[in-house]
């Protein structure tokens, strides 16, 4: 799999995603969307959860999309507890 080919699979589903999700975060994995999402980070996490490496899309949908280099890889922020 590509990420050329979820890109391609993503700008299928791009009208429908933006009438019905606009301004949300869209996870695309084998050639189809795998879960919507409120932030980047709760797309990223899961991606990296369920996926591994990927590849995979995430893309905030109505936006144009936002290019990484290749060594990019998402890594969470720890959690401070408060106290």
């Amino acid at each position: 799999m590509s990420l050329k080919k979820e890109i391609a699979a993503y700008e299928g589903m791009r009208t429908d995603l933006e009438a019905e999700h606009l301004g949300k975060w869209a996870l695309v994995h084998n050639e189809e969307l795998t879960g919507i999402f409120e932030s980047f980070e709760q797309a990223a996490e899961t991606a990296v959860e369920q996926f591994g490496r990927g590849p995979y899309l995430i893309r905030e949908i109505g936006q144009a999309p936002v290019t990484l280099p290749a060594s990019a890889l998402y890594h969470p922020a720890p959690q401070h507890a408060s106290g």
